[in-house]
Parts: C-alpha cells; sequence; structure tokens
C-alpha cells in the first residue's frame, strides 16, 4: 500500500495546497493511505477536519509526513530546508521548473530521489495538462495586475485600461499566445483594452482571430514586430514557454530603455528564468521594482495569491496521475502512461527529461535505463 504524503508548502507567500478532500477519498479508493501536515489547507480555506472526514490522517510536521510517505505530492519546487529529507526510493511529485532552479536538481541527483514534475507531463498533442490550469489562473491575474500598477499611485502611467468615451484604452501586448497568453489576451480585451497577441506560431494566431472576431489583433512574432509592439505598450505581459527548458529572452533591456516612463511589464515566465532581460524574480510580499522607468513585476508562484481557486483547478488535474501513481507505484505507471513519463525529470541520479538535461547542461538517460519496468 502506498502512502502519500502532502506538507504544508513553506516557500514565501505560497498559499496552495497539494491536495483536496475529495481528492484524498480518490487515493483512499485506489489503495493508498494519506498523511497530511497539520494545516496545509488552512490558506487554501480547507480546515484540517474537512480532510479527516475524508479519511486523511493529520500529522503535526513536514517531518512525519516526508520520512512515512512513500510518494509526496506538494505544489512547488522543495526549498533547501526540505533536502535533508530526500532519501533514495522516495517520489516526489510537484512543479520543479528545474532550468530555473538548478539547486533543486543537484539535489535530487545525489539523493537518489525520483521527481516527476507537473510541468512537463505531455500529452501526444504536445499540450501540458498539469500546467494549462496554472497558465489559465496567471494569465487572467496578470491583466488585474497590470491594471492595478497601471494606476499612477501605484507607479504606473495613471492610464486606465479600457479607457473612457472619448478616450483611447490602453494598449495591452501579449507576447506568446498558449495558454498564459491566450487567457491574458482574452481577459484584457474583455476590459476593452487594444490588445496585440504576438506568437511565431501562426495557426495559434489563427485559432484566436477566429474566435475573438477581431476583438484581440494578431501578430506574428518576429524582433522587428516585438520592438515595435513593446515600445507602443502601456502593459507588456510575457507568457513564452518552452516545456521544460528555460524560457528564450524576448524583450530586451533595449526595448524596455524604448517603453513611456510608467508602463508596466509582467514576466509570466519568470519561474522558468523569464522572458524579459530585465526581469528578477520578486514575491507577493515585494511585488514590483523600477528599471528604465518601467514598473516590473515577475512574482514566480502568482497563483498563490488566489489559493482556494487555484488549488481545487491545480488538483483538479494533477489528481488522475496522483491516482495512477498511488495505484500501480511510480516505475508501473510512468511505463503505462506516456503523458507521465515525459514529467520524469530525475529518476536515480540521471536526468531524464531531454529539455531539463539541455537546461541543466547534462546528458539525458533514457527511462527504460533509469527507470526499469
Amino acid at each position: 500500500m502506498t502512502t502519500v504524503g502532502v506538507p504544508r508548502e513553506i516557500k514565501k507567500e505560497e498559499h496552495r495546497v497539494a491536495i483536496t478532500p475529495d481528492g484524498v477519498r480518490e487515493l483512499l479508493h485506489a489503495g493508498a493511505t494519506v498523511l497530511l501536515e497539520h494545516n496545509a489547507g488552512a490558506d487554501s480555506s480547507i480546515p484540517d477536519e474537512d480532510y479527516v472526514r475524508a479519511g486523511a490522517t493529520i500529522v503535526q510536521t513536514a517531518a512525519e509526513v516526508w520520512e512515512c510517505a512513500d510518494l509526496i505530492c506538494k505544489v512547488k519546487e522543495p526549498l533547501e530546508s526540505e533536502f535533508g529529507y530526500f532519501r533514495p526510493g522516495l517520489v516526489l511529485f510537484t512543479y520543479l521548473h528545474l532550468a530555473a532552479y538548478p539547486k533543486v536538481a543537484d539535489a535530487l541527483l545525489t539523493s537518489g530521489v525520483t521527481a516527476i514534475a507537473y510541468e512537463t507531463v505531455q500529452l501526444a498533442d504536445g499540450s501540458l495538462p498539469l500546467l494549462a490550469p496554472m497558465s489559465e489562473v496567471a494569465g487572467r491575474m496578470s491583466v488585474q495586475i497590470g491594471a492595478h500598477f497601471l494606476e499612477k499611485h501605484n507607479g504606473g502611467r495613471g492610464v486606465l485600461l479600457g479607457g473612457a468615451p472619448g478616450v483611447r484604452p490602453a494598449r495591452v501586448v501579449v507576447l506568446g499566445a498558449g495558454n498564459v497568453g491566450w487567457n491574458a489576451a482574452w481577459m484584457a480585451a474583455g476590459l476593452e483594452a487594444e490588445v496585440d497577441l504576438l506568437d511565431k506560431n501562426i495557426d495559434r494566431l489563427r485559432h484566436v482571430d477566429q474566435i475573438q472576431m477581431g476583438r484581440i489583433t494578431t501578430i506574428t512574432s518576429n524582433r522587428g514586430a516585438v520592438e515595435r509592439s513593446v515600445a507602443e505598450a502601456d502593459l507588456v505581459i510575457g507568457a513564452v514557454l518552452v516545456p521544460g527548458g528555460r524560457a528564450p529572452t524576448v524583450v530586451s533591456e533595449d526595448m524596455i530603455r524604448s517603453m513611456k516612463p510608467g508602463a508596466v511589464v509582467i514576466d509570466i515566465a519568470i519561474d522558468q528564468g523569464g522572458c524579459i532581460e530585465t526581469s528578477h524574480e520578486t514575491t507577493h510580499s515585494d511585488p514590483t521594482f523600477i528599471k528604465h522607468g518601467v514598473v516590473h513585476y515577475a512574482v514566480g508562484n502568482m497563483p498563490g495569491a488566489v489559493p482556494h481557486t487555484s488549488t481545487h483547478a491545480l488538483t483538479n488535474a494533477t489528481l488522475p496521475y496522483l491516482a495512477e501513481l498511488a495505484r500501480f507505484g511510480a516505475p508501473a505507471a510512468v511505463h503505462r502512461d506516456v503523458a507521465l513519463a515525459k514529467g520524469v525529470n530525475i529518476a536515480n541520479g540521471v536526468v531524464v527529461n531531454p529539455a531539463v538535461a539541455e537546461a541543466l547542461g547534462r546528458e539525458a538517460v533514457d527511462l527504460d535505463q533509469a527507470v526499469p519496468s
């Protein structure tokens, strides 16, 4: 019987939790037991009593969860204070973003943990089902955050996204038309901003254009198009993703210099290293800084600000895969499910995922060799 452990998140201002009471019931049905750290769900407005009624066992410390569990399910990458819990044979299922956090990769490699990353679980059509719900939340949040920081007292230009009768609305530029960018563009258009959406994938732009019927201007992305769009923007939202790898820099420091004083940039890709050259990771308590007169927002766990919504959205997507891991064990589960196999980043001291290996400057080892079936 697999013991699934869910510790409380300790990353600064991370308020999500990796399982809901409904998830506990599903895992019990799959034959697992569930250990939950005391108050792990409190910040998501889910009290311990709800988990107990669902059949979970509440323990008082993170150490108890890590030491007794075969499979640890989290939301964010482990912090250095948690590295001491790593041990051979342990399975870790969480967001890892190892390209941006190489120290986490080093600790996992030396410990023998099998690390499966939400963000690289990939379906046959190339979609990322466990990244999608948080991408949707972050994309939607980016617009309300941008509107907030465009207000003069928050450091911005003093621009209302939707303008007013007789006054031109704000110009919003979204870089990337994936789940993050599409949701950001959709929300910005809903607030009646002028929206430019840039992407290299013309089919993706065609899809957006057909749905929005001209409310969003779609532009094929290249350096010249990005330079012109960024220079004219009031709000730039960076939503560029390379699955498992480091995000490419698409907005250079010279482009930032060209922007209007008080314009705002939001780098949603910061947890993949960032797509804006001048950005560095910030926190919810200190979310912005100003560089070249431009307000930069680069919080690495944006959905953590709305934990009740984002916890349920995330766990709806992760639960089927978590149940597979609990029911069959990691070796059998990843060989049964091609999508889950792509989620394996590190196993038995080697890097398995090719994109992660390239980002870390290491050689990738074949899954069959790293995790024998």
